[in-house]
């Protein structure tokens, strides 16, 4: 007989008992206190003692491992293997043994990273120019300091700096370096910690003890005069742009391009590269090469391989027959990291507070920084010469009567009367007492007591010197600027990193091998832009554009003029046609704020073609002033594409037009009032962001509503609205002369 088959059981359902008990073991916590009790000290404590140098130029890893090796005495003694400084320094910075070594390996002189290196090694240390290029293992190198150390740790046991804890409190530390140096400006650094970066680029050593030395003297200097720009380690050269490196120098933020040194070797048709830029690779840019070879781009090139030998860095590049070294070395520079840009961000702690700082900013804090340590290391000193002058004060009391005191050390029954019976008898204290006491008995004769009592006079000129050392900044500040001068003197070395001028820049450099032909150029309200050769535009029908949109200016170009793109935000975008796709009637175009990188909200206002940079552009402002500025005011020799301060922003523009010569200009207000000048009665101005003189005349609430060349307006009567002289209020506008209802042209009241 066949069983019946068993019901499914419901699943169980929830008791109100188990109910309430998942809840209560459920905690809702609010995102903001989970975030302050775990998030935040995890953030700080990756910023503070990881992610960020002090102004002693130094992460608290590297500090750890200077330190250690100067303890191990390997400042003055000879090298030890690698293996042995990682581990002596586990003591004080438990991260792991590859930690420990790649940062003493960064400091090494073999990996050249650093303009003056630390770490005097021996061995594979790798290279900072090469992603392949590792070092050795820490067992197969062997180090010690370098020289320069000394400018580091001379002092470090004056008093000069505070000393703290380890992590296990077993041992002391410094909490800074006390460096003789401005070493936070020398040595390059960059660190990313949490939600926060830094990137620190080195500076000549030479230059950078002058600049400490003239800004010490005189606040206001002018570093760039004394320290023109930053020095790699691995030369190459910067392209300099004088009020981008006063922006950096001011504000610690902004970038500048480094490219590559190169030679040219005609018996072989070979380019040479010798140097590159500090932020990037050998491999780096051979990848890109081949890259761009690959698809098409670099067929001048027939091969590129990397002849890195004991002699440095060296980059082949094999040329086809016929092709110029000079134009295709442009090129590179344009598409490859042969010429890269060092982005900066001089975020440095300050008393445990991150702060961006610039190149014055900072050399005022160390100097500020550096004055409390000589005055603590002048404190030290003289409290040592106090300690020994009250000793051999004592020790002159005992002058007058030796066999007094050898006889009350003699007849005293107990050692531990001894102190107190000399005390007793020559009026001394213990301190005095016990120097006295512990003297040998070679030494009590009056010879030995005589030499060290006539010390007493020149230790007591020496404490009074110091003691006014102490009372005059002006002193310390000389003994600042004393050992500036001495470290630049054994330690300097002159610039490996050429700096080149705008006026240096070959010409050839922006030069575009594209195709030159005649286009068409329509640029919308909008902010599209649009690029059609003749042959497609003799085909198109209408022109397309966005809903909404419409045709703002058309103008004919050649595919390799350059094109200036003025913004609502006073900036100005240079770029080239031959960057722009050729287009149709029937597209849209190119979005000008996305393909020229504008910021947000920004929009285009007006495009031109400069041709030879020989004319001039007109601003015509709302509030009735007019600018006339000449094009070659931006005009630049260098690769910038972006142009700050293009016009003034003391009002918003109403019109933008350029004009070749000379010609008449009529200017409308929202009124339904026209004025015609001619542009003779403008001055041209050479700077961009001037204001421009008063040309209309405004009456109350009313503002310069458009303004345009005449011949390109719908005026008839010229007479009616001309100005022999400026500002005039013009004429009322006949609508035969608008070209719309008077109404349109006029505000309400």
């Amino acid at each position: 007989m066949a069983k019946k088959p068993k019901k499914e059981q419901p699943p169980a359902r929830e008791t109100d008992a188990n109910v309430v008990g998942l809840r209560a073991a459920t905690v809702e916590t609010p995102i903001t206190e989970t975030l302050e009790s775990n998030f935040m000290p995890y953030a700080m404590s990756v910023n503070l003692s990881r992610a960020i140098p002090e102004i002693d130029g130094f992460k608290p890893s590297q500090r750890k491992v200077l330190y250690t090796m100067y303890k191990m005495g390997l400042l003055t003694g000879g090298r030890t293997k690698s293996a042995n400084i990682v581990g002596q320094t586990m003591r004080l910075n438990p991260h792991g043994e590859g930690a420990i070594y790649d940062t003493m390996v960064r400091m090494s002189v073999g990996y050249q990273a650093l303009l003056n290196p630390f770490v005097d090694g021996k061995g594979n240390f790798g290279k900072a120019y090469s992603r392949d290029m590792r070092c050795a293992a820490s067992r197969y190198t062997e180090a010690k300091l370098a020289s320069v150390c000394h400018a580091i740790f001379d002092e470090i046991d004056s008093d000069s700096v505070d000393f703290i804890d380890n992590y296990d409190a077993t041992m002391k530390e410094p909490a800074l370096l006390p460096t003789v140096f401005p070493n936070i400006l020398v040595s390059s650094n960059s660190g990313i910690g949490v939600s926060m970066a830094t990137e620190i680029c080195g500076f000549n050593l030479r230059e950078v003890c002058a600049a400490a030395v003239g800004f010490l003297r005189d606040p206001d200097c002018d570093l760039l005069a004394l320290m023109p720009a930053p020095d790699f380690p691995g030369g190459g050269e910067i392209l300099y742009d004088e009020d981008e490196m006063r922006a950096i120098y001011e504000t610690g933020r902004g970038g500048f391009k480094v490219r590559s040194r190169w030679n040219y070797a005609r018996a072989e048709n070979i380019i040479e590269v010798t140097e590159i830029p500090y932020s990037t690779t050998a491999e780096q840019i051979i990848d890109k090469v081949a890259e761009l070879n690959k698809v098409g781009k670099l067929r001048e090139i027939s091969d590129m391989r990397d002849e890195t030998g004991l002699s440095g860095l060296k980059l082949a590049i094999d040329l086809k027959r016929g092709i110029d070294p000079h134009k295709l070395m442009a090129k590179l520079f344009k598409a490859t990291p042969l010429c890269d840009t060092y982005s900066c961000n001089f975020n440095v702690l300050i008393g445990g507070v991150p702060r961006v700082m610039g190149v014055r900013e900072i050399l005022d804090e160390w100097t500020s920084w550096r004055r409390e340590c000589v005055r603590r290391r002048v404190w030290a000193d003289a409290e040592k010469k106090r300690e020994k002058l009250h000793l051999l004060e004592g020790l002159s009391k005992i002058l007058l009567d030796i066999d007094r005191a050898i006889r009350t050390i003699r007849e005293t029954d107990e050692e531990r009367e001894v102190v107190p019976n000399l005390m007793i008898g020559f009026g001394i204290d213990e301190i005095q007492a016990e120097y006295i006491a512990e003297i040998r008995l070679r030494h009590i004769n009056r010879e030995y007591i005589l030499k060290r009592v006539e010390e007493t006079d020149s230790l007591r000129g020496e404490i009074t010197d110091l003691e006014d050392i102490l009372a005059k900044p002006a002193r310390v500040r000389d003994i600042i600027i004393t050992e500036l001068e001495a470290v630049s003197k054994k330690y300097g070395s002159d610039r490996r990193t050429g700096i080149v001028y705008d006026d240096e820049t070959p010409s050839d450099e922006a030069e575009d091998d594209a195709p030159d032909y005649p286009v068409t150029v329509f640029v919308s309200r909008g902010g599209y832009l649009k690029k059609i050769t003749a042959q497609s535009l003799r085909m198109s029908g209408e022109q397309k554009f966005k809903e909404g949109d419409a045709l703002s200016r058309q103008f004919e170009s050649m595919n390799n003029r350059e094109l200036l793109v003025f913004s609502d935000r006073q900036q100005c975008y240079k770029t080239r046609l031959s960057e722009f796709e050729d287009g149709k009637a029937s597209t849209l175009g190119t979005y000008l704020p996305s393909a020229l990188g504008f910021d947000d909200g920004e929009s285009a206002l007006y495009v031109c073609d400069p041709l030879d940079y020989r004319g001039t552009i007109i601003f015509c402002f709302t509030n009735g002033k007019i600018a006339r500025v000449t094009l070659d005011g931006f005009e630049t020799k260098t690769n910038r594409k972006k142009l700050t301060g293009a016009y003034s922003d003391k009002s918003p523009v109403a019109a933008v037009f350029t004009v070749a010569g000379e010609t008449e200009v009529a200017a409308f207000s929202t009124d339904g009032r026209a004025l015609i000048f001619p542009t003779a009665l403008l001055a041209p101005k050479t700077t961009r962001n001037t204001q421009g003189v008063s040309v209309l005349s405004l009456r109350k609430n009313a503002k310069l509503l458009t303004a345009a060349p005449l011949a390109e307006t719908q005026i008839k009567n010229r007479t009616r609205y001309l100005a022999r002289s400026i500002p005039g209020a013009g004429a009322r506008l006949d609508e035969a002369d608008a070209g719309v209802p008077q109404e349109e042209l006029t505000i309400d009241s």
